[in-house]
Order: C-alpha cells, then sequence, then structure tokens
C-alpha cells in the first residue's frame, strides 16, 4: 500500500474533500480509476427549486466551453440526481486545500494576476450565456494539482429560486454580494462583489499588490452602484493603477538620478560668480570744501589708505563669520535629517522604499540649505558648496558608525 492509498484508507476513501453549497466535492476511486466528483446534499434533493435548477445547469454545463470549466455529468437514481462526476482528468483540489497544504503557491511570480485573469475571463464568458457564478469562495474555486489556474464548477445562478440565499450558502454566504441574499435585483455586479470577495481572502494569506487591494476596495462596495460595472472594468481598474504605479516609481528614480548628476556638476566643476558690468553713472559736480579752507584733520580723516584697509579686513571676517555659523548650524540639521535612515532598522528594509524615503530627506537637506544659507547671507552657490561637504562628512561617519554593512548611501 502507497502514501496516496494510507491517505484514502484514512479518509474513508476520499481525498481532496471540500464543502460546497450544493453538496461535498471530494476525489475518490471509481471502477479502478480516481474521479473528482460531487455528493448533492440531501436536504437539497427534496427542494423543487433546487432539483429544477439542478437539471437545468447539467443540460448546459456542457455548453460552457472554456478551460476554466469543470463539466460534470449527472448520476441519478431514483429519478433523483444525487453525485456530480467531473468529466475532466487530473487531481483537483479547493483553493482553500491548496493555500492550506501548498502555502508556498501565493509565492509564485504574478500568482494574483493569473488568478484574477483566470476568473475574469470565464466570467465574461458566462456573463454573455446570461449565467452568474454568484459564490466565489476558497470552497467553490478549484485547480488543477500543480496549477493556480482557478476552475469553476456549479453557478449560483441556476439556484436563485431558492427561498433561503443564506441558508443556501450557509458558511459561504460571505462572499455572495448582499443583494442575493436578499433577492434584490441580480446583475454582473453580484460578481465583481464575489470576485473582490474571494481575491481579498487570498490577500489574508499573503501580502497583495497596492493596486489590488485598492481596486478590491471599490468592487466589494455594499452598493451595487459604487462597484465596477463589469468583472473586466474591475481588471482593467487594476492594470491601470498598476501602470501608474509603475510610471511614478520611474519618475522617481529619473528625479534621484538628476540630483545625483547636479552634484557630480557641482563637485567636478570649481565655482564661478558671474561679473555685471554697469555703466558708471557721470559724476555730479560738487564743491571742494578744500577750496573754502577745509581741514580734513579737523575730523580725524588722514591720506594713510588706513580706513581703505580696515573696509576690506572687515568685510573678510564677516564672511568667515557667516560661513562658520552655516557650517555649524546646517551640520547640527544634517546629523538629524540623516539619521533618519541611516539607522540600522531602516536599512534593513526593501530597496524601493529606500529610494522613497531617499527622495524625501534630500528634498528636506536641500530646503534647510537654501534656509540657513539665507539666514547667513550666503550666495547659494558657496552654501551649496559647504553642504557638499557636510554631507559627504555625515554619510560617511554614519556608514562606520552601523559596520559599513549597507552599500547604500543617499544621493546628493
Amino acid at each position: 500500500m502507497n502514501y496516496e492509498e494510507l491517505l484514502i484508507a484514512k479518509a474513508g476513501g476520499k481525498l481532496n474533500q471540500s464543502k460546497m453549497h450544493i453538496g461535498e466535492f471530494y476525489r475518490a476511486k471509481i471502477d479502478s480509476k480516481y474521479q473528482s466528483m460531487v455528493d448533492i446534499r440531501d436536504s437539497l434533493t427534496s427542494n423543487i427549486s433546487f432539483c429544477e435548477g439542478l437539471k437545468r445547469e447539467c443540460e448546459e454545463n456542457v455548453t460552457i466551453g472554456d478551460k476554466h470549466q469543470l463539466h460534470f455529468t449527472p448520476v441519478l437514481q431514483d429519478d433523483e440526481i444525487v453525485r456530480l462526476v467531473v468529466a475532466e482528468p487530473g487531481q483537483y483540489m479547493s483553493f482553500a486545500e491548496m493555500l492550506s497544504e501548498m502555502p508556498a503557491v501565493m509565492g509564485q511570480r504574478d500568482f494574483f494576476k493569473t488568478v484574477l485573469e483566470g476568473l475574469v475571463s470565464i466570467t465574461a464568458l458566462l456573463h454573455k450565456k446570461g449565467i452568474r457564478h454568484v459564490c466565489y469562495s476558497p470552497r467553490t474555486l478549484f485547480a488543477r494539482k500543480g496549477d493556480i489556474s482557478p476552475m469553476l464548477l456549479s453557478h449560483g445562478s441556476y439556484y436563485l429560486s431558492i427561498s433561503n440565499q443564506e441558508e443556501f450558502y450557509g458558511e459561504e454566504a460571505q462572499f455572495v454580494a448582499p443583494e442575493v441574499l436578499q433577492h434584490g435585483t441580480i446583475d454582473d455586479r453580484c460578481d465583481v462583489y464575489s470576485i473582490g470577495k474571494f481575491m481579498q481572502s487570498l490577500g489574508a494569506v499573503s501580502e497583495m499588490p497596492i493596486e489590488y487591494r485598492r481596486a478590491m476596495k471599490k468592487a466589494t462596495s455594499e452598493s451595487p452602484e459604487d462597484r465596477y460595472n463589469t468583472p473586466e472594468e474591475l481588471l482593467n481598474a487594476v492594470r491601470n493603477q498598476h501602470n501608474f504605479i509603475r510610471s511614478a516609481m520611474v519618475v522617481a528614480i529619473s528625479c534621484v538620478a538628476a540630483l545625483v548628476c547636479v552634484g557630480l556638476y557641482f563637485d567636478m566643476f570649481s565655482e564661478t560668480n558671474p561679473v555685471e558690468f554697469v555703466k558708471p553713472v557721470p559724476r555730479q559736480p560738487t564743491d571742494d570744501l578744500l577750496d573754502d579752507g577745509f581741514d580734513p584733520a579737523e575730523l580725524g580723516v588722514t591720506n594713510s589708505g588706513d580706513s581703505l584697509i580696515y573696509d576690506e579686513a572687515s568685510e573678510r571676517d564677516y564672511q568667515a563669520k557667516a560661513e562658520e555659523i552655516f557650517r555649524k548650524k546646517y551640520a547640527e540639521e544634517a546629523d538629524r535629517i540623516l539619521s533618519k535612515i541611516y539607522n540600522k532598522d531602516y536599512m534593513s528594509n526593501a530597496e524601493k522604499k529606500f529610494t522613497a524615503e531617499s527622495q524625501s530627506t534630500i528634498d528636506e537637506l536641500m530646503k534647510k540649505q537654501a534656509e540657513l544659507g539665507s539666514d547667513a547671507g550666503l550666495t547659494p552657490e558657496r552654501s551649496q558648496l559647504i553642504a557638499t561637504e557636510i554631507i559627504d562628512r555625515i554619510t560617511e561617519q554614519k556608514k562606520k558608525e552601523m559596520g559599513g554593512t549597507n552599500s547604500r548611501a543617499i544621493q546628493k
């Protein structure tokens, strides 16, 4: 007896069991061959509305030609359908069982994209035939073993005449649109709601991309008017959000690259101060006090040139003092700002988060440079040069403090 046979014996001859609203799905051996099937709930075989809907579904099931549709043949007992045998070969299991036994499948690339596109594809075909699936839940959606492409089996629109819809769906009622449970107006938006609920249940198991979270929030609105009109609109919304986010990231990276180029430019080329030439104003004739016998010595003025020497020395002292004040204040602010990203907790984050935060840090550093440089009376070029030196020094210092284990650095 092999391992699979041991499992079957332990499960009473049944594998891949899943409770659906119409009955129990499982895999068992029939005539020396394993097949998937659904045993109809005993409480439903006596319900006239259900039995009529089931007969109609069995007749129309073979007409749905899509790779995401499981086809089946009915098994009769006393002229009543008591079982549905899946016609497609292979081993199938519900998404609930798959995620429980093999949660790693959610780590596959484009997992959410593959699942959503598969559901929208089959649902669009069903809507053209006037059929609504109604209940997309981890227990009522299936996949072939080793694959993540969703497969549908029985569709809820065949059973809308059942009086108590909430009792009919049982635990799966949380995935059914409110208007269905209340026997309201049923249209394509009920499937939009249910698909959104199913995708959100997957997001509870593994982190779902932001574009999916935003779209599913609208898809699961209580009021049908607030949802997308069709599953195709839902899929397009996800794609548009994805393209917008990707474009925003490209713009952000381009801005960072531009700032890097600007920083390199100022580092590579010497500072130049443009000289503005102004035509001198014609001198107005003035009275010469010396002609009137005025003695400059009376005001303490001499011809030694001391006054000119004093003015030039004062200007140099003032410039040096202003730069000293700017260096001290900007060093304090730069150390505070750069400490936000140069720490062990933050440096362990994802690259895209580091890039996004670096942009914010650059903006804040540049703002402080302009503000403190203006207060100190420095030119923008001079304050930029000093700020670059300070940022380089503090950055290297913080990288050494963290042991130099991370090569990422902010670009000026």
